[in-house]
């Protein structure tokens, strides 16, 4: 016995290896095994959403036109002229201050009736004019290539492609030259707030007004309506306020061979001062309130038919 225990010492004292134990094949309770952390998975960045588009802004609604309604007395042709459903608004905001209806009963404008027009311009008043005379009538509307040019051809060929514009014929031809060989023996023939202008653009008005003569019948009217320029001031206006004086409009026309036959009071205005202007790119709010004279002339020969309004 005692030399197994001395040989066990020597064992150990000279280093001798035992066997571990086996690892359990359960860990105690309580322990750990560490593992390596997977990384978390990657999550999609999330775009804002687009703020909504904004609305579109609402246009203003456009301002009535002024109220005008045609007088009693005005004929039922040119009142169903100027109140038609289908007319621009853009005409009819012109109405109050230029009543038409008045003005065209006054020179006597009516069905069937063939009319001239110098200087018609985009054709505000050419329009009226074709529905008043109607199918039966005929109009041309004169302008110069320069007008044509400058401002009124495409409002112009805009307007005659209404169906109610097919009786009008475009112009083109200079002033003193207004119309084409095959008007004759018209009715009328309307310059509406431009004689003026025929002063400062040169043009030979003895000329002119010797044309229109030539292409009215006997009785035919030559109807004017122009701002009225002060007294005494003859034609030294017409450029700079686009006015002309009274008398020297009509000194001229007479000089061509035709008569007064009546002048109304329909666009007076004695609150003018006269020393504004009227044109549509100058006038501003002041457009239709200028005091104008309104003239009825005719050819010698049979008596014209009298308008419904203004005096003799």
């Amino acid at each position: 016995m005692k030399n197994i225990l001395l040989a066990s010492l020597l064992f150990a004292a000279c280093g001798g290896k035992s066997t571990p134990p086996a690892a359990p094949d359960n860990p105690p309770t309580g322990a750990t095994t560490e593992a390596k952390a997977e990384p978390p998975a990657a999550t999609p960045t999330e775009q804002p959403a687009p703020p909504p588009a904004p609305e579109p802004p609402v246009a203003p609604k456009p301002p009535e036109p002024p109220a005008y309604t045609p007088s009693a007395d005005v004929p039922q042709p040119i009142r169903d002229a100027v109140t038609a459903s289908d007319r621009d608004d853009k005409d009819r905001a012109l109405d109050a201050g230029r009543k038409p209806a008045e003005v065209l009963a006054f020179f006597g404008i009516a069905p069937g009736q063939k009319v001239g027009e110098l200087f018609a311009g985009p054709g505000y008043t050419t329009e009226i004019v074709a529905r008043v005379v109607g199918d039966g009538g005929k109009v041309y509307a004169q302008n110069t290539t320069m007008v044509l040019d400058r401002f009124a051809r495409a409002p112009l060929t805009a307007r005659l492609a209404k169906p109610v514009m097919k009786n009008t014929v475009m112009v083109e031809q200079a002033a003193e030259t207004p119309f084409p060989a095959d008007a004759k023996n018209l009715d009328a023939v309307i310059c509406i707030l431009n004689y003026h202008d025929f002063v400062w653009l040169k043009v030979d008005r003895a000329k002119m007004n010797k044309a229109v003569f030539a292409a009215l019948k006997p009785g035919g009217v030559y109807a004017i309506v122009d701002h009225s320029a002060k007294q005494g001031t003859g034609l030294s206006d017409v450029q700079t306020l686009h006015r002309i004086d009274e008398d020297a409009a009509k000194k001229e026309i007479l000089a061509a061979g035709f008569k007064l036959d009546g002048e109304s009071d329909l666009l007076r205005n004695a609150e003018d001062a006269r020393d504004w202007s009227p044109s549509p790119t100058q006038a501003g709010e002041k457009r239709g309130t200028s005091d104008r004279f309104v003239l009825k002339f005719v050819k010698p020969g049979k008596a014209a038919p009298k308008g419904k309004a203004g005096k003799k």
